[in-house]
């Protein structure tokens, strides 16, 4: 028996008596031999258990490593697939800018699921990213249907910025701005920690912090300005504008979630050239001597003709300015 090449196996695939090794339809180059017993030789080739315990060969197997990743990040990094995943989570429910890191100057819900997320898959646009916050906007707007998106004690948000500040910083140059900054957070940071409250982060030149009861953030908000009276950077004074709102936001991942967040951020924004600003269920929150203690008085906020009107916020909201006698 001639066997054809080096078999992988014991098993052999016989051809039956009669098959010739010549091409077919080639010249015949002479009799075929014959062994002992005078019948043409059987022909054995290879065979491949069915069992699968051969190779196989996999889509891709011809890639190498290396090649097989470039390609996945340069699909992940397509600018055309990563706007086509951003234009289809307009359609999916929920706020379809969920995942912005400057999410409380957006319209729509917080967005403290997805910074939480952004730690893991990164800043850097991409269709991974899209998709990952796609998943996470649905989960959210599910969340709010069912009432989930409420914490079970209430605080109160504070939410601080400082007017005109990005105007000045481009004059001043980083040296002026960084000492400015320094200098507003040992101002405002040190009143916020004295009355029991929590700084959740910092937002370039604004704070976001959660206190236990509406007095101890309205406290904090009036020592805090008292404090950056004080600040002077280059004949530059700083204006702050805080913004104050008591609900049950719910705490995840060291952030906090919820319409109340939003909510804040948005009294926050009618404080204009450096008011502080309470949404009426702070003001009701405050035990009745708190505001005569404080030499202060609540007067209700009107928006100007000309000003945008608030969004993400129930149109019922109602807001006032705080200001001292």
């Amino acid at each position: 028996m001639v066997a054809i090449g080096d078999p992988p196996t014991t098993g052999r695939l016989r051809y039956p008596l009669g098959v010739s090794e010549k091409p077919s339809g080639g010249a015949a180059s002479g009799p075929e031999p014959e062994d002992e017993t005078g019948r043409e030789p059987e022909i054995a080739i290879p065979l491949v258990p069915a069992d699968g315990s051969g190779p196989i060969r996999r889509p891709g197997a011809g890639l190498r490593k290396g090649q097989l990743s470039a390609l996945m990040n340069a699909a992940n990094n397509r600018t055309d697939l990563i706007g086509v995943l951003r234009k289809a989570r307009e359609q999916l429910p929920g706020d379809p800018s969920f995942g912005d890191p400057l999410s409380v100057t957006g319209p729509g819900g917080a967005r403290a699921v997805a910074r939480a997320a952004d730690k893991l898959v990164g800043d850097t646009p991409s269709a991974a990213r899209e998709i990952g916050f796609g998943a996470l906007q649905v989960w959210q707007a599910m969340l709010e249907r069912v009432g989930r998106g409420k914490g079970s004690a209430e605080v109160t948000v504070m939410f601080t910025d400082l007017v005109a500040f990005s105007s000045w910083s481009l004059s001043a140059g980083d040296e002026a701005t960084l000492e400015l900054l320094r200098r507003v957070a040992k101002a405002i940071e040190p009143p916020i920690a004295e009355r029991g409250g929590q700084v959740v982060k910092r937002m370039g030149d604004g704070v976001m912090a959660v206190f236990p009861s509406a007095e101890r953030a309205v406290l904090a908000a009036v020592n805090a300005k008292r404090n950056l009276a004080e600040v002077k950077v280059r004949d530059y004074r700083p204006r702050m504008r805080i913004g104050l709102h008591t609900g049950a936001p719910r705490e995840i991942g060291g952030d906090w979630l919820g319409v109340d967040v939003t909510i804040a951020a948005r009294v926050m924004e009618a404080g204009g050239n450096g008011n502080t600003m309470l949404s009426e269920s702070t003001l009701r929150s405050l035990p009745p001597e708190t505001l005569a203690e404080l030499g202060h008085v609540v007067k209700p906020y009107r928006r100007s003709f000309f000003a945008a009107p608030l969004s993400g916020v129930p149109e019922d909201l109602r807001i006032f300015r705080l200001t001292e006698l």
